[in-house]
């Protein structure tokens, strides 16, 4: 096999999330869907990726690679400047941003997820797409999203999906793999969220997947759930509402 890393166009230091971010940008220019027709290219590329991404599979393409006596370097920074500690001092929050970003990209997963949390508590209205590019957010933004579901961290998850979610809307980005996005969202929606978090919070995540355009049936079911989540915390009035909406689209 070629080498896997220029394939995808990343640095053999490369993170998971560069990896996955790497596949996604040039999986949109020669997906065979793209393309109609078969690509020598595309299969490379995903050869490549599978390769990469699997951190066994990984571990034997560096051993076996006949790149592995290249003097692959990690990148140095100048003057021995620490742009985490930098940003770790600052606490504004564009720097706090970055820095999840930057954690998620430097083998820091859980400090990323750590952050994200924090910030979602700190503050109400709190969008870490403001702090980045479209491409970027969209990116990454998905790829810490799968992190939170692996922690466990549903409701967290399901914030951060809704906003990537709302911006496909709005400007067709992930096209290819946007049903996988809409896909994990669904999934933590129906199977997730309720016994993970208070009903308070389920109910606005429940209100959140009606502006997702999942469907009458997801609908329904999410009504349905807000309805018993309502009656759990004594909003009997509310309940009901919410029951007879689940019914109409039923």
């Amino acid at each position: 096999m070629r080498d896997c890393y220029k394939i995808l166009g990343v640095s053999k230091s490369a993170t998971v999330s560069e990896i996955k971010r790497a596949y996604r940008k040039k999986a949109k220019l020669l997906h065979p869907d793209i393309t109609h027709q078969e690509s020598e290219a595309f299969n490379e590329l995903r050869m490549a990726y599978e390769t990469l991404v699997d951190e066994k599979s990984r571990a034997l393409f560096d051993q076996t690679s006949i790149f592995k006596n290249n003097g692959f370097q990690k990148r140095q920074t100048k003057q021995n400047f620490d742009y985490r500690t930098w940003l770790l001092a600052r606490n504004d929050e564009e720097s706090r941003s970055r820095l999840i970003f930057f954690d998620l990209t430097h083998h820091r997963e859980d400090d990323a997820v750590n952050e994200f949390k924090q910030m979602n508590m700190e503050r109400s209205n709190f969008r870490l797409s403001r702090w980045f590019t479209r491409e970027e957010f969209m990116d990454y933004g998905f790829i810490l999203a799968e992190e939170l579901v692996l922690r466990q961290e549903y409701y967290d998850a399901v914030i951060l999906l809704d906003q990537i979610i709302q911006m496909e809307f709005s400007y067709e980005y992930f096209r290819l793999f946007f049903p996988e996005v809409k896909s994990l969202a669904r999934h933590i929606l129906r199977n997730n969220i309720e016994g993970a978090v208070n009903d308070e919070l389920a109910i606005d995540a429940w209100e959140r997947a009606l502006e997702l355009r999942f469907g009458k049936s997801d609908d329904s079911f999410f009504l349905q759930k807000m309805a018993d989540a309502y009656d759990r915390i004594g909003d009997s009035y509310t309940a009901s509402v919410c029951r007879d909406a689940a019914l109409k689209l039923s």
